[in-house]
C-alpha cells in the first residue's frame, strides 16, 4: 500500500473525488476521515468496500447522487434531501458517512420526522409476532411439507385479501351480500309492522323472533357463514396470536359472539316475552350485531383508510379533543355567568349550570345549532358570535394533517391493493 502520496481518491457509485491528506484529515465526514489513520490493508477494507493501491483510489458502493448532496453540505453547510428520493435512503446515507439528523436543514428535519413516524406507525400495524405464540406454530410449519405449506399460503391470501385471486373476489362478494343480507333483516325487525304469523305484539316479536321464523333462519344462514369464515381464516392463520389481537377480528367476534349468547338465553328463558323483556341484555346483544357492518372494512379500501388513519392521527385526535375541552370550559363559564348570573331578574333557565352551558358551546362551537337553547342577552349572543368563529378556527387547526395522512394512507393501501390485482390479472391469464 502506498500511502505516502499526497492526494487520495474517493470513487463513490462511479464518482471520483480528489482530496490531499491534509483535506482528508479534518474532513467533516467521519467515514472519510478514518482513512488518514489507517495504516494497513486490513484497516482499509473496514472504511471502504475495495481500493486500488497503485493509484491510491478508494472505492466505495454507495449513491452517488447522495453524496454528491453530502458534499455539498462539506462546501456549503447546508444539508437537503435529494429529489425524487426516499427520505429514509437518504438518511441511511447520512448515517454511513457519519452525518446525524440535526444537520439537516429545518424543513427536511419535519419530513424525516413524518416519514419515520409513518413508517414505525405501519410497521406496528403489522403486529411482530410474539416468540412465545410462534414458537409452537413454527414447529408445526417445519412438520409441514412444501405442498402443505403452498396450499395454506394460498387458503390464507384467499380468506385475507380480497384482491390476491379470482377465488378471493368471489368469496369476498358473497361475505358482503350476506353483511347486507343481516343489516337489512336487523333493521327491519325494529319496524311497527314487521310482527310474526302467531300476531305477537311489536315489542315481544322484536327481542323475541325465534329461531323458526324466516328472519330467524336467514339470520341464522349468516351467523354461520361468519363463524365458518371466521374459524377457517383462523384455521390458516399463521400466527394464531396476532390473529386474535388484530382489530378486524375483534369486531368480527364480537359481532358474532352476541348471537349465540342470545340462543343461550332463549334456550334457558323459554320463549316467555315476560322473562326476556325483565333485562336489557337481550337487547343490547341483538343491537351489537350492527358490528357486522365494519366488517365491510375487510373488502373496502375507503373503510380501510379511514381507521388507518385514526390510528396514525390519534395524536391530533387528542389535541382536538384538548381544544375542544378547553373552549368549552372556558365559554360555558362565561355564557353561564352572562346569560343566568349576573342578571336576576330576567335569568335564562337553559344556562341555569355550566355542563349545561357547554352543551350550548358544543353545538355552537360545531355550527349544528339544534336551537333549543340560545343566548337573549346582548353580552350572551356577542359571546355567542365570539364562540361559533372560535370553533371554526380550533377545529380546521389539525384537520390539515389528518387530511395529509388520509391521502398518504389511502395510497399505501391503493399501491397494496394494485400489487395483489397484479397477481390476480397474471392468473386469470394464465
Amino acid at each position: 500500500m502506498n500511502f505516502s502520496r499526497d492526494s487520495f481518491t474517493l470513487n463513490v457509485g462511479g464518482t471520483r473525488y480528489s482530496f490531499s491528506q491534509e483535506v482528508i484529515k479534518d474532513f467533516p465526514l467521519r467515514r472519510v476521515s478514518r482513512l488518514h489513520g489507517c495504516s494497513s490493508e486490513q484497516d482499509v477494507l473496514e472504511v471502504c468496500d475495495d481500493f486500488d493501491q497503485e493509484r491510491n483510489e478508494y472505492f466505495f458502493d454507495r449513491h452517488s447522487e447522495a453524496f454528491g448532496f453530502i458534499m455539498m453540505y462539506v462546501k456549503y453547510g447546508k444539508l437537503r434531501f435529494v429529489p425524487q428520493m426516499c427520505e429514509l435512503s437518504f438518511y441511511n446515507e447520512m448515517i454511513y458517512w457519519g452525518l446525524e439528523r440535526s444537520q439537516l436543514e429545518y424543513c427536511c428535519q419535519r419530513r424525516l420526522d413524518d416519514r419515520m413516524s409513518d413508517t414505525y406507525t405501519y410497521m406496528s400495524d403489522e403486529s411482530k409476532p410474539d416468540e412465545s405464540c410462534n414458537l409452537k406454530d413454527e414447529q408445526q410449519q417445519q412438520q409441514q411439507g412444501p405442498e402443505d405449506k403452498k396450499w395454506l399460503e394460498r387458503m390464507r391470501m384467499t380468506f385475507e385479501e380480497p384482491t390476491s385471486s379470482l377465488a378471493a373476489q368471489i368469496l369476498a362478494v358473497i361475505s358482503i351480500i350476506f353483511v347486507i343480507v343481516s343489516m337489512v333483516v336487523l333493521c327491519a325487525s325494529t319496524l311497527p309492522d314487521w310482527k310474526t304469523a302467531e300476531n305477537r305484539s311489536v315489542e315481544e316479536y322484536r327481542y323475541t323472533a325465534s329461531l323458526w321464523e324466516p328472519s330467524g333462519i336467514i339470520e341464522a344462514i349468516c351467523i354461520g357463514w361468519f363463524t365458518a369464515e371466521c374459524i377457517v381464516r383462523f384455521i390458516v392463520s399463521k400466527d394464531k396470536c396476532v390473529f386474535v389481537k388484530r382489530p378486524l377480528n375483534i369486531i368480527d367476534l364480537l359481532a358474532i359472539t352476541p348471537y349465540y349468547v342470545s340462543v343461550f338465553m332463549t334456550v334457558f328463558t323459554g320463549e316467555n316475552p315476560q322473562l326476556q323483556r325483565a333485562g336489557v341484555t337481550l337487547r343490547v346483544l341483538r343491537m351489537m350485531r350492527i358490528f357486522w357492518v365494519i366488517k365491510l372494512a375487510r373488502h373496502f379500501i375507503g373503510l380501510q383508510t379511514l381507521g388507518l388513519t385514526l390510528k396514525r392521527c390519534y395524536k391530533e385526535m387528542v389535541m382536538l379533543l384538548v381544544f375542544i375541552c378547553v373552549a368549552m370550559a372556558i365559554f360555558g363559564a362565561l355564557s353561564q355567568l352572562l346569560e343566568h348570573g349576573l342578571d336576576l331578574e330576567a335569568r335564562n333557565e337553559d344556562y341555569s349550570s355550566i355542563p349545561a352551558a357547554c352543551w350550548w358551546v358544543i353545538i355552537s362551537m360545531t355550527t349544528v345549532g339544534y336551537g333549543d337553547m340560545y343566548p337573549i342577552s346582548v353580552p350572551g349572543r356577542i359571546l355567542g358570535g365570539v364562540c361559533v368563529v372560535s370553533g371554526i378556527v380550533l377545529l380546521a387547526l389539525p384537520i390539515t394533517f389528518i387530511y395529509h395522512s388520509f391521502v398518504q394512507c389511502y395510497h399505501e393501501l391503493k399501491f397494496k391493493s394494485a400489487r395483489y390485482g397484479r397477481s390476480l390479472s397474471n392468473e386469470f391469464l394464465n
